[in-house]
């Protein structure tokens, strides 16, 4: 065993210092091709003179026979020839090993390899038709014929044109010189798959703060990584193998920047999405697309864009934005825009509006990165795809907008709530307004408004959202008017105005009611309060009327109070059971209703108990029609109208908030465009005169008033 590591050890030492004389002999070979490059400079400059003396010979064959010198001037350049033709095979044998170990001197070797074979192929031929030429005339000139003579430029002519036949062998089959500069490629490949590791795009979304430009220059080459590409690319460049170069690049880093976009997780990139799929389902993917596409941009292709140009630059800019090109469709880009293009395609309703708003606000903050990125024309493909991804967002945002009112109208046909409490459509509505006019909505729809009506060359118009807000409204008014002459119980349709009157005026300190005015708000108020008594007064008065002492006079005795608290019974547990099913929404307002129910009926019932106690006492079977004491009726009272208890959590109301709400498909109708551009009026101090008006002529309409008059 310690035999055998021994001679490992020898071996290596020997292949050690074999590598070390390789080296030390190229490097001497370097040397010597500086010192030869100014004398073989030195010989083409001569080398015209001797083709002109080369032609003097064949022109005059006596004079050439006489002048023997000539021809051994001649034959000095073909020496020449011969001596660049060996220096040119050490050189190829320097080139066996492996780049890696010495990159710039194996690099400078090939360089002067380049300068002798350049040459060669300048003047290789010219040498060997010089010694033709001469063989010919020492044959057939008896005077200059020697045998020696002859047999010199015979060799010498023998040896140039089997070097030449070699070297041509070597150019069509690649030669040591095609080795090389494969091994370069390789090298090349080499110090780009060692020195690129993925950004981990995961960890920087974590993060609530832009990331310094530092964490993403530390992800950049290293100089001397990048020097030693440089120097390849060139070396490359100058035997045409620039797109061997190019194709090594744009594999290796469209590769690495593949790994750094799974580290995000984009499998929902590649998911199904038909016209048919419902926005609410992809709001998830659509706000991770979001972040991603900025990530994406703003760190991973900024960082590929500022690497093509540094390994490039010295090439040229066109090859560098070549490469980028290539890198960004095949890492990726393309799966982002075309995502943003299924979105586009879906089923349209309120919920898309604010997504796609939502997708326009990301591709606009990210304009200036994509025009820096992605101009040119190498990447003409993905221009055309963000022009037509922003064309749709643009397009399909304007469609579902403007249709609004329409699909409100279409909803009017709906039931209302059994419970008479505030329609889902209501409050999604309300709050849909909300953020439509908000801060975070309302600038970019207001972007988008301007950007689609400069297509249609129109001019855009003063507070277009505003004014179809107040069409919206105008339409749940309409909606609520028509809703509440549904139910057949008059005192349910009062319950379900008051809730929705009381939900609309509970919109004072919002985007909405600021923009409605106080006058609106005001007149909600006030029909609330008047629905609320009417309410009171048709559900519960007859209750009353039971306990009534007018109406106990026309009775005597203990039978008249057994039956009348019998009929109370009986009156309260029906009025109860109905009244039980129904739902006030808002808290204040319940607990404001239970107060009035509580501060109208238990005073009387209170009052009659106490009047007619020590009567019903005499008879202990009388106790049995006292079925609720003062404090049960109360604790009744109080509890009444609460809200169901929903089995979804929060987020999934949220997200079903348009659940009893069927949408069919939208199609574009071209009398809308009129329809919902018309303002409303004017609305101010003279609303509530109006306001005033109306509510006189409150009983003449059997207290169905629609909340558009308003």
């Amino acid at each position: 065993m310690a035999e055998e590591v021994m001679d490992n050890m020898e071996g290596l030492v020997t292949a050690r210092q074999l590598l070390k004389t390789n080296i030390e002999k190229s490097r001497a070979f370097a040397s010597a091709l500086d010192e030869m490059g100014p004398r073989l400079e030195k010989i083409n400059r001569r080398l015209p003179s001797w083709e002109a003396a080369a032609r003097s010979i064949a022109v005059q064959k006596s004079a050439f026979s006489a002048s023997k010198e000539h021809i051994g001037h001649a034959l000095g350049p073909v020496s020449a020839v011969l001596k660049v033709f060996y220096t040119a095979r050490e050189l190829k044998m320097s080139l066996v090993s492996d780049p890696c170990s010495d990159l710039f001197n194996y690099l400078l070797v090939m360089k002067r390899l380049e300068e002798v074979l350049r040459f060669l192929a300048d003047n290789c031929r010219l040498a060997i038709m010089w010694l033709e030429g001469i063989n010919e005339l020492v044959e057939k000139d008896a005077a200059v014929t020697n045998e020696k003579y002859l047999a010199v430029v015979k060799k010498s002519l023998r040896i140039l044109q089997e070097l030449q036949a070699n070297e041509e062998r070597d150019l069509l089959g690649g030669g040591l010189l095609g080795a090389a500069l494969e091994k370069l490629g390789i090298e090349f490949k080499r110090l780009l798959t060692e020195r690129s590791a993925p950004l981990n795009l995961a960890s920087l979304a974590t993060l609530t703060v832009e990331p310094a430009s530092s964490t993403i220059a530390s992800s950049s080459l290293p100089l001397p990584v990048m020097d030693k590409l440089q120097a390849i690319i060139e070396r490359l460049n100058s035997n045409n193998k620039l797109e061997m170069c190019i194709s090594v690049y744009v594999d290796a880093r469209s590769s690495n920047a593949k790994r750094s976009l799974q580290t995000l997780g984009l499998d929902y990139l590649e998911m199904r999405i038909s016209k048919f799929d419902d926005v609410q389902h992809l709001e998830g993917y659509i706000d991770q697309w979001k972040k991603h596409l900025v990530l994406a941009v703003k760190h991973l292709f900024q960082l590929e864009y500022r690497l093509c140009n540094d390994v490039f630059k010295k090439i040229g800019s066109n090859v560098a934005m070549r490469c980028f090109a290539k890198i960004a469709a095949q890492s990726g880009i393309h799966a982002f825009l075309q995502f943003g293009k299924h979105v586009t395609e879906c089923k349209k309703d309120p919920i898309k509006l604010l997504k796609l708003l939502d997708m326009f606000a990301s591709l606009n903050n990210l304009r200036l990165d994509f025009n820096l990125l992605f101009s040119g024309e190498n990447c003409a493909e993905i221009q055309n795809s963000t022009r037509d991804l922003v064309k749709r967002i643009v397009n399909g945002a304007c469609e579902i907008f403007w249709q609004l009112p329409l699909q409100l109208e279409l909803q009017r046909r709906s039931s209302p709530p059994s419970d008479g409490s505030v329609p889902r459509l209501v409050n999604f509505i309300t709050q849909y307004c909300n953020q439509l006019l908000g801060d975070d909505y309302s600038p970019i729809l207001t972007q988008v408004l301007k950007i689609h009506q400069s297509w249609k060359q129109e001019s855009y118009g003063e507070d277009l959202i505003s004014n179809q807000v107040l069409v919206i409204m105008k339409e749940i008014g309409l909606n609520l008017d028509g809703w509440s002459k549904v139910y057949e119980d008059i005192s349910l349709s009062y319950l379900f105005m008051m809730n929705n009157h009381f939900h609309l005026c509970n919109m004072k300190g919002t985007k909405l009611g600021d923009m409605m005015g106080d006058s609106w708000l005001t007149g909600h108020e006030q029909y609330t309060d008047y629905y609320a008594e009417l309410y009171l007064r048709e559900s519960w008065s007859k209750l009353l009327a039971l306990l009534n002492q007018k109406s106990m006079t026309t009775l005597a005795g203990q039978d008249s109070v057994m039956e009348r608290l019998k009929a109370f019974n009986e009156a309260f547990d029906d009025i109860y059971k109905k009244q039980s099913n129904r739902i006030i929404c808002d808290e204040k307002l319940r607990e404001k209703v239970c107060e009035h129910l509580v501060q109208a009926i238990l005073p009387v019932y209170s009052s009659y108990m106490q009047d007619h106690m020590t009567f019903d006492e005499q008879d202990g079977a009388s106790s049995n029609y006292v079925k609720y004491s003062v404090q049960s009726l109360e604790k009744m009272l109080s509890s009444m109208f609460q809200p169901k208890l929903s089995k979804y959590n929060s987020t999934e109301q949220k997200r079903n908030l348009m659940g009893n709400v069927d949408y069919p498909e939208w199609k574009l109708q071209n009398m809308l465009s009129c329809l919902f551009r018309q303002r409303l009026g004017n609305h101010g101090s003279s609303r509530q005169a109006h306001l005033s008006a109306k509510i006189k002529s409150f009983v003449a309409n059997q207290f169905r008033l629609t909340l558009t008059t308003i």
